[in-house]
């Protein structure tokens, strides 16, 4: 890690992002996908701007985020549905 990232947990995992990233730039450093449909279809972020809820997540306990609409910070916990 540099003094331009920041390092959160996503699904247990360390990972390292630049600052000003998003939380979904985060995610998509993993092999992870962000949720799940009604019927068990992986999802990922679609828009990248909010509007598509798509990459929703829990981030610090607080359900329902979009994580692209969400600056990744030191420390956060990120749980995604995958």
């Amino acid at each position: 890690m540099t003094a331009e990232q920041v390092r959160l947990m996503i699904n247990g995992h360390a990972v390292d992002a630049p600052i000003g990233a998003s939380v979904a730039a985060a995610i998509a450093m993993l092999d992870v996908h962000v949720r799940r449909s009604p019927s068990g279809e992986r999802r990922a972020p679609l828009c990248g701007m909010g509007v598509c809820f798509e990459c929703r997540v829990r981030i610090d306990g607080i359900a329902q985020q979009r994580a692209c609409m969400v600056e990744a910070r030191e420390g956060m916990q990120v749980r995604t549905d995958d």
